[in-house]
């Protein structure tokens, strides 16, 4: 009988191991991003991809439509703002609920505010909120009170202090910041000064709330640090409770999401899918393969490196309809919707792929820190040295032979045209021969005739550190060419230095590289959310840049009242960042390329800013069968 025993576990272990891997049946609709998201939490949230599962789990005071990115309400059904423009005052749907059933409050997203603007958090967008009254002091103040306790309690914690300390803090809270809930419907916002852009702002995910009960449930205090800990697994299917759209139900780390309607949801009359599978593809050929095999309505990013052949099919296909597509856009009908009409591609032509001008630009960030981990010598803190490397890149070869896309070059942050009544304007250039000037005035020049860069102390040039994340192909291709532009250009070396997304981004948050792959989709419409990365302190400014002198300017700027001057003052000030200080290489405006047939998929949104609602998005009835699940695949 012993001997059976560690049998029978066996087998009930396989059981339980067999139940919750069990298949699910097929999903409304099935897309395929290229990794996972890192969190469910929206206050937390930093990426795109993670962005826009948010904009269907969670509902903000009112959201962005997709076919023309115009406000309007979400949980809040109506709003009034204040002749001066400071005051805010939102009015919740008494229909709008909790996916458990609880209703939405307006004490739900004064406590997810808070959240957000606590530096407790750690979060990347903290200083979005920073417009709200009070909130920046607030946050200075708190950390400044649990350093003091921390310098206090050292090697002695004490857990009844730090409650005192966390009463404090919610006390200070309560009478600083601009948040108010006078009733469980009403939510009043003040801010410092008027905001052009805080209706954009608020429909931004991580303005989404929270359900306090749950989350709650996972915070504790540090008795050593008097920090508030955040345990994540209220993010997990079966815990989290969400007020969107969709409800996760099972999340297996870079493999699947399912996300099914939320019952509760205020609109669900407006929901298409009642269920959506997201996948994770890493390999982009995998990517592919699943798409063209059926299993898969949407491959978000189009990988492959010989997606550039598949655009010039399209391209090829398009033209064969010149006259049809040129006459239905004459008469205003949207691109997809001309396309799905159309005859089936023939032999070199496809209509499955189309890439997107995008409210995004790619770039190197540059590590402006005084010092490098370690307290190492760090070349990039000089402007100088940042502009001689920018200089030296020869940007359309990039576009022409490593990403193929035929983007738009950039040397500024801003894609021109995206934002209404904002000047185009023109940042630094291909220049080897003041690249090498600027190299010199920094103290940078081969000094005996041997072929080695050095300072005046005979001290060589560092070999440069490369960073990028082996997510794509695309950031070690144009990694790899810059090294060489650099080589040829300034005689400098450099290594590249390649990590998956996760230990990338810790590097990147570490400071720990010289050069670094990036890049930034806009958040909402205004230069500000391009320009405020290079912020003091800002949560996405990974370069370490700190410049009082560019502070101001933005303060100043942002405190124009007349929208045109306003504008024209936010574009100096770009104008300046990106001919002096350099804080990092813009080199195109992105392209996005999707993978989905418009004949067989509705309701993908053409503005540049590509805020992709997949609730609305739809099988083209009688076309398209239902996806294979991934069991059925193997």
């Amino acid at each position: 009988m012993r001997l059976l025993i560690p049998v029978i576990a066996l087998v009930l272990a396989l059981a339980a191991a067999v139940s919750l891997d069990r298949p699910l049946p097929p999903a409304d609709f099935v897309l395929i991003d290229r990794s996972d998201v890192y969190t469910l939490d929206p206050q937390r949230m930093s990426y795109q991809h993670e962005l826009r599962r948010a904009r269907v789990i969670y509902e903000p005071l009112v959201n962005l439509r997709a076919s023309d990115c115009v406000i309007v309400p979400g949980v809040a059904e109506r709003w009034e703002v204040s002749p001066d423009g400071r005051t805010y005052t939102f009015h919740l749907r008494a229909d709008a609920k909790w996916s458990n059933g609880d209703p939405v409050t307006s004490e739900d997203f004064r406590y997810s505010w808070g959240r957000a603007i606590l530096p407790d958090s750690a979060a990347d967008y903290s200083g979005l909120f920073f417009a709200i009254k009070g909130a920046k002091p607030f946050f200075d103040a708190r950390n400044a009170m649990v350093k003091e306790f921390a310098a206090q309690h050292a090697g002695r914690p004490s857990a009844a202090d730090a409650e005192a300390l966390w009463k404090r803090t919610a006390e200070l809270f309560d009478s600083t910041v601009g948040l108010h809930a006078p009733d469980a419907r009403t939510l009043v916002v003040t801010l410092d000064a008027p905001l052009a852009y805080f209706l954009d702002l608020c429909a931004f995910p991580c303005f989404s709330p929270v359900h306090p009960p749950t989350v709650e449930q996972f915070v504790s205090l540090d008795p050593a640090t008097g920090r508030m800990i955040q345990r994540h697994d209220w993010t997990k299917p079966g815990r989290i409770v969400v007020n969107g759209a969709y409800v996760p139900v099972v999340w297996r780390y870079k493999r699947d999401m399912r996300l099914e309607q939320n019952p509760h949801y205020w609109n669900k009359a407006a929901v298409v899918a009642k269920s959506i599978e997201c996948r994770t593809a890493e390999n982009p050929n995998t990517g592919v393969l699943s798409f063209q095999s059926g299993a898969a309505d949407w491959l978000t990013d189009l990988g492959p490196e010989y997606k550039t052949e598949m655009l010039a099919e399209r391209r090829a296909y398009l033209e064969r309809f010149r006259a049809d597509l040129d006459a239905g856009l004459a008469r205003g009908e949207r691109v997809d919707d001309i396309v799905a009409l159309l005859p089936p591609p023939g032999e070199g032509e496809r209509r499955d792929v189309r890439g997107f001008d995008a409210f995004g630009t790619d770039f190197f960030s540059f590590n402006c820190r005084e010092t490098l981990p370690g307290e190492r010598f760090n070349p990039f803190n000089d402007a100088r040295v940042r502009r001689a490397f920018a200089l030296a890149v020869d940007k359309q070869t990039l576009i022409d032979r490593v990403t193929r896309l035929k983007e738009r070059v950039a040397t500024t942050l801003v894609p021109p045209g995206t934002i209404d009544g904002y000047p185009v304007i023109e940042g630094l250039g291909y220049d080897p021969a003041r690249a090498r000037a600027e190299l010199k005035a920094a103290g940078w020049e081969d000094r005996d005739g041997d072929g080695i860069i050095e300072n005046a102390e005979g001290v060589k040039f560092p070999t440069v550190d490369i960073l990028y994340s082996t997510s794509s192909p695309r950031y070690q291709n144009l990694a790899l060419a810059m090294r060489d532009m650099w080589k040829r250009e300034l005689r400098i070396a450099a290594e590249c230095r390649g990590k998956d997304s996760k230990l990338y981004k810790e590097d990147l948050k570490k400071g720990n590289f010289m050069i670094a792959r990036g890049g930034w989709y806009g958040d909402y419409g205004d230069p500000t959310t391009w320009l405020d990365l290079q912020r003091t302190g800002n949560g996405n400014n990974d370069r370490g840049y700190e410049n009082p002198d560019f502070d101001r300017r933005m303060t100043e700027a942002e405190a124009e009242t007349d929208p045109v001057r306003r504008l024209a003052r936010l574009a100096e000030v770009e104008r300046w960042l990106f001919t002096e200080e350099m804080p990092l290489m813009p080199i195109c405006n992105y392209v996005t390329v999707y993978m989905y047939d418009p004949s067989r998929l509705g309701g993908i949104a053409e503005h540049p800013r590509l805020e992709q609602d997949l609730s609305i998005l739809e099988r083209r009835e009688g076309v398209l069968p239902a996806a294979p699940t991934q069991e059925s695949l193997r």
